[in-house]
């Protein structure tokens, strides 16, 4: 509905705006997430071309640049033949073909009504988070350092060391820092993989230092020793001019961000190109609703895609866009569904969010505990990863030449 109505988090008339430089996180295969991205880069997954032409310096991560990425993945359908944007706001949804509902992370509250009318359950919905984002030359690199833990690969991260006394008063202001007041009628559900930095902070005094602040690994090259704690920062864009604060998503006000961040080492006179934001996700009970092609059981012209199904991340949602989309086009053309097996990536998020769920039904990450096992018994982690990604990979090379 862009540059005609805006939601609360978007700023920008491009898509896909609300990246972050570590949405897409590991690249590695023996990585859920890493496995993910290859299943999709053999499916010819837009989402993953348009990364690839935009990626930053990020270790074993792929990174992207935000503006870039946003704008070649404007233009990739801008610019199809087989596309026509129409830019309205969609209240109600067409009486009839086939239509996909990928309404993003923060649905209008006119498309959420309709939704709820469609599906007849109650909207469920969580709170997602975004970390500030500095200028490079506002950090003071007297203090910080480059590295990477144990030493390992390229010094892609700028590391803020604290002593025990930094940390401390640091923990201390986090905690009793003010946020944004919430609506009264809306009750707070946390996604554990967004979780704000101060709820961290106040669930104890080393949960940080054993999670985004965890100094393991990293020597202080000014003392020669580990820090008691380290606050890490990754390139944000490609020039290297911005850098986000990794594990700092918050919902603190923002002159809060600047008085509380501002005690870290190296960030003392940071200059704040982003700050911290905290929005609502809305998502659908999918498994009483969807099945493994993201179609709806009760109707089956009508496709969900995207967060709104429950899965959790940004490429786990452009998985799902992709498995709608192919099945949305072989119903069109009269052909059959297409379920991706449980032993891929791709297929296992959709069996969970199609009812694969133990319990509540929470939003998931791509993960291996998802994929199906192998029949075999292997005893090292690392090897039973590679060779589920090995398996899933030979799934999608038969997808692909069917």
């Amino acid at each position: 509905m862009k540059p005609l109505n805006y939601s609360p988090a978007h700023k920008l008339d491009s898509y896909a705006e609300l990246v972050c430089s570590n949405s897409l996180r590991s690249d590695n295969i023996e990585n859920a997430s890493g496995l993910l991205k290859e299943e999709l880069r053999r499916m010819d997954s837009l989402i993953m071309r348009c990364a690839q032409a935009n990626k930053l310096p990020a270790g074993g991560a792929l990174a992207v640049d935000r503006m870039g990425f946003s704008e070649a993945v404007t233009r990739e359908i801008n610019s199809h033949p087989n596309i026509s944007v129409i830019i309205e706001e969609v209240s109600e949804l067409p009486n009839e073909g086939i239509t996909i509902i990928a309404t993003g992370p923060l649905t209008s509250d006119s498309l959420s009504d309709c939704i709820s009318r469609l599906t007849g359950k109650e909207s469920l919905y969580f709170y997602d988070a975004a970390a500030p984002i500095v200028t490079y030359d506002s950090i003071n690199m007297d203090l910080a350092f480059r590295a990477t833990r144990y030493g390992k690969g390229t010094d892609d991260y700028i590391n803020c060391p604290m002593n025990e006394e930094q940390y401390r008063i640091f923990h201390q202001e986090l905690v009793k820092a003010e946020t944004v007041p919430q609506k009264v009628f809306e009750k707070t559900i946390l996604f554990s993989g967004c979780m704000p930095v101060e709820s961290m902070a106040s669930s104890g005094y080393d949960t940080l230092r054993f999670g985004p602040l965890k100094p393991v690994g990293l020597i202080d090259p000014n003392t020669g020793k580990e820090p008691y704690a380290v606050v890490q920062l990754r390139q944000d864009n490609r020039e290297g001019t911005l850098y986000n604060i990794v594990g700092f998503q918050t919902h603190l006000r923002w002159p809060e961000q600047k008085r509380v961040f501002g005690l870290i080492p190296g960030l003392e006179d940071a200059q704040f190109e982003r700050y911290g934001v905290m929005h609502r996700n809305t998502y659908i009970n999918s498994p009483t609703l969807l099945d493994a092609s993201y179609r709806m059981i009760s109707n089956n012209k009508v496709y969900f895609a995207g967060q709104i199904t429950g899965v959790e991340g940004y490429i786990e949602s452009a998985s799902s866009g992709l498995v709608a989309g192919i099945n949305a086009a072989r119903q069109c053309l009269g052909q059959n569904t297409l379920i991706f097996p449980r032993d891929t990536a791709i297929g296992s998020l959709a069996s969970y969010v199609s009812g694969g769920a133990a319990g509540k039904f929470q939003p998931m990450n791509a993960s291996f505990g998802l994929i199906q096992s192998p029949n075999i018994r292997i005893k090292s982690k690392k090897d039973r990863a590679r060779f589920k990604s090995e398996k899933a990979l030979e799934q999608i090379d038969i997808i692909n030449r069917q």
